[in-house]
């Protein structure tokens, strides 16, 4: 014990102590930007049409809202039974490419699907369910509402958005989670996400 006071006092425990916690810090860091990168570079693409918000939300800083029409899932959709008792609930959606190119909703459940060929499943965050009714939808985010534009562009793509012209492709990684790949404006690419 008094040999670690003694490193102390002289300094040299708080410079060990500063390189370990600046290498945790580096090693955390690391693997958030690996996991985004991975998901980017080695998911599936999927193209999502996007819907506009309503009611709409303004533009806050630099970042455009979005809306998707797999984010209302109708309950016809759910196999394996919908949990009557209130809590938390995390959706697995699979997607199948229709014949417009764009991805949409063919089977949903409250447990992780199997893979299927041509499908990609999508898995929603967490959200709180107090029991759902049988006839309607349930709405449900993906982690993928957000998208971050240079400044001063945020506007053009919410008129954009609000008119039906935007989508955005999607990379899904096989876990369920999804990453944008990129912003499209009546079909032409105007933002791709850089993979760091």
């Amino acid at each position: 014990m008094s040999s670690l006071m003694a490193r102390l006092r002289s300094g040299k425990g708080y410079f060990v102590s500063a390189i370990i916690v600046a290498g945790l810090q580096t090693v955390i860091l690391g693997t958030i930007i690996q996991s985004r990168a991975s998901i980017l570079s080695s998911g599936a693409e999927v193209l999502l049409k996007t819907a506009p918000v309503d009611p709409r939300d303004f533009l806050r800083g630099d970042y455009v809202v979005l809306n998707y029409d797999i984010s209302t899932v109708p309950v016809q959709t759910v196999s394996g039974g919908i949990p009557a008792e209130p809590g938390e609930r995390t959706l697995w959606v699979r997607l199948k490419k229709q014949a417009d190119g764009f991805w949409a909703v063919t089977e949903s459940s409250f447990q992780a699907l199997p893979p299927q060929p041509e499908t990609v499943i999508l898995r929603s965050k967490t959200f709180y369910s107090g029991g759902l009714a049988a006839g309607g939808s349930i709405r449900v985010e993906y982690g993928i509402e957000r998208y971050y534009v240079p400044e001063g562009q945020g506007k053009l793509i919410e008129e954009a958005r609000n008119d039906g012209n935007v989508a955005i492709a999607v990379r899904v990684a096989p876990d369920g989670s999804a990453q944008i790949r990129s912003l499209l404006v009546d079909g032409k690419p105007v933002y791709d996400e850089p993979l760091y």
